[in-house]
């Protein structure tokens, strides 16, 4: 199978690492997760600044885990304003397949007290981060919203990307993961 390019952008506390972590686990080995926030904040201690160096470097660490045969999962919050452009290049050069969580700001506080991160940033500084319906023009995103389960939502990334594989073909002793587990 091809690498797949997948982008899973929204806002603070609407799921985007939940996601994430239940695709690895349904695919094993083999998907890179690129993750704007450990890049921007830990890799340069960046601010969110229009032309941050992270910017770049998510771009070069998704072609490259392409290149070398990985899926490549990126994900983050990704503002248009600032991450647009270069995810327009990563769709133009490698297709992919685009996700926006649009979930109302009520319920992104509601999800993010009950992560182990709770106390790392409050509820005013998420509101100083929201951007409703924050969607990019090109690639064109499919939105997902806070009726999908995590279950549900994985599911449809799995099926749309091509990952998952056929119910008939998960076996008793998958550990019940949805696809692809060693």
């Amino acid at each position: 199978m091809d690498p797949r390019l997948i982008v899973i952008r929204g806002n603070s506390g609407s799921g985007k690492t939940s996601i994430v972590e239940e695709i690895r686990a349904a695919c094993g080995r083999g998907v890179a997760w690129i993750e704007q926030d450990y890049v921007r904040r830990t890799v340069f201690q960046e601010l969110a600044e229009p032309d941050g160096a992270n910017i770049g470097l998510i771009g070069q660490m998704a072609r490259y885990a392409l290149a070398r045969g990985f899926h490549a999962v990126v994900e983050g919050i990704l503002p248009t304003v600032r991450y647009g452009g270069m995810l327009a290049e990563l769709a133009r050069d490698h297709g992919g397949h685009f996700y926006y969580l649009d979930i109302p700001f009520e319920e992104t506080v509601r999800r993010h007290a009950t992560r182990d991160k709770a106390t790392a940033f409050t509820a005013e500084d998420m509101a100083d981060w929201y951007r409703p319906r924050d969607l990019l023009e090109q690639p064109r995103e499919t939105i997902i919203d806070e009726t999908s389960s995590l279950e549900a939502t994985v599911q449809q990334i799995l099926q749309e990307t091509g990952l998952g594989r056929p119910a008939a073909e998960v076996e008793v002793g998958d550990d019940h993961r949805l696809a692809g587990g060693e």
